[in-house]
């Protein structure tokens, strides 16, 4: 990986870092928040005769974690192409 300059390798990694951190507040949000804190709320609310809080505890937070995944390469793949980094 080669950069055109070092003012281009900072901003670089300042997206890619700043990318990181919202997916990761997402990710904590829907784990933790949904699953843990909101548990009782969202057990009110029922889809398929689950309770949402439970869905969230043991489904959701792994499937927005891989959503999160493939997001975050799709992004990634675009900060490289803007950066001149990507792989051919």
């Amino acid at each position: 990986m080669a950069f055109k300059s070092e003012e281009d390798a900072k901003a670089y990694w300042k997206e890619n870092v700043g990318l990181m951190v919202k997916l990761m507040i997402v990710w904590f949000v829907v784990s933790f928040g949904c699953g843990i804190l909101l548990f009782d709320v969202l057990n009110q609310i029922q889809i398929g005769g689950y309770k949402l809080g439970f869905w969230f505890a043991q489904q959701g937070a792994i499937y927005t974690f891989v959503v999160l995944i493939f997001y975050y390469a799709r992004k990634m793949g675009q900060l490289d192409r803007k950066y001149g980094v990507h792989d051919e």
